[in-house]
């Protein structure tokens, strides 16, 4: 078959996408992929060989200027017009859309030409996106056992779970080391909240015996560095981590952001941890939610993640390491989600 796979935006948009366009071109199908510019370079990394890449002129639509707005709707506009005459001619046989403002022209142009066609959404909260565009969707394919926002009857839902890659499903379920060892990350960019808080409530713990392996801003790290020296605490403070899969895996805990990816990432090596959602995104709170309603873990609002109440439950797990070990039981979940996912476009 011919399978348009439509993404953009975010890596978190942009690795699931691909882990399954892998798995189809391995299964024999002819694939397309579309993006935005923004993902551009990352689409051309990792796409399957022989696969057809095709740039989507298109951007999101949550900026708080007006003028802003209008002129993304105009570019998704102008794309989805160019992508249904597109497919006049060269029509696939499969359309499959993994979120975000990027995937609504394709989505569209499959709708005018009666293609069936699949969306994915990432988070336990279903974006704005993804809500815009399942009026014209055959089946929506969720992350989570339960999402929010779904609109009721408005398509068929199937619970797939999220593409990781392939280096976290080489280490699934793996057993906790019990070497003491922390590891503190907010995404690509770090976050701010986590700098302010952790440092100072391990500092204030009894027992400091913990290994920190702290990401955070360029800007930050050798200020972080020295007051984990000062304090007598074992650290590496880290800008970026290349192997995010080890860096898991050798932790006893995780303390992070709640995106879906970091989720499921969680899930699939079976890691504890304390998750705090950033604070203006609902879809990171509902993940968060779901993850510490398994048992896993701890979700908790920026607003209460004090340094004393961190200090307190660091205290409490590291000293219990058998309640460390039921966290990580509760929250491992096998990951099958690209044979799931291939399988229901096969259909």
């Amino acid at each position: 078959m011919k399978i348009w796979i439509a993404t953009g935006g975010t890596g978190g948009h942009v690795y699931p996408a691909l882990s399954v366009a892998t798995e189809l071109a391995s299964r024999g199908h002819k694939i397309t992929i579309s993006c935005d510019g923004r993902v551009r370079s990352m689409v051309q990394r990792g796409a399957p060989d022989n696969a057809r890449l095709v740039h989507i002129w298109a951007s999101g639509v949550g900026a708080k200027s007006r003028l802003k707005q209008m002129w993304a709707l105009f570019k998704i506009g102008v794309s989805a017009s160019a992508l249904t005459l597109r497919f006049m001619f060269f029509r696939p046989n499969r359309v499959v859309a993994f979120g975000g403002y990027a995937s609504v022209p394709a989505v569209f142009a499959a709708h005018v030409w009666k293609i069936p066609t699949f969306l994915h959404e990432q988070n336990a909260a279903i974006g704005r996106a993804n809500k815009f565009a399942m009026r014209w969707v055959k089946t929506l394919m969720t992350s989570f056992p339960s999402v929010s926002g779904i609109p009721t009857g408005a398509t068929r839902v199937v619970y797939t779970g999220l593409p990781v890659r392939r280096d976290f499903l080489s280490i699934a379920a793996t057993p906790l080391s019990h070497e003491s060892k922390l590891l503190v990350t907010g995404g690509s960019l770090g976050a701010q909240i986590l700098d302010d808080v952790v440092p100072g409530a391990i500092a204030a713990m009894k027992n400091k015996k913990i290994f920190v392996t702290h990401q955070t801003r360029p800007e930050n790290v050798a200020r972080l560095q020295q007051f984990y020296i000062d304090n007598k605490i074992r650290a590496n403070v880290l800008s970026f981590i290349h192997d995010m899969a080890d860096a898991i895996s050798s932790a006893d805990l995780v303390i992070g952001r709640s995106g879906a990816s970091t989720i499921v990432e969680l899930q699939t090596v079976g890691r504890p941890a304390i998750l705090v959602p950033l604070n203006i995104n609902p879809d990171q709170a509902a993940n968060a939610e779901s993850f510490a309603k398994n048992g896993g873990g701890f979700a908790i609002e920026q607003s209460k993640f004090t340094p004393k109440w961190l200090t307190s439950t660091l205290t409490e797990l590291f000293d219990n390491p058998s309640r460390l070990d039921k966290m990580a039981q509760k929250a491992t979940v096998q990951n099958n989600a690209v044979n799931l996912i291939a399988d229901e476009i096969e259909k």
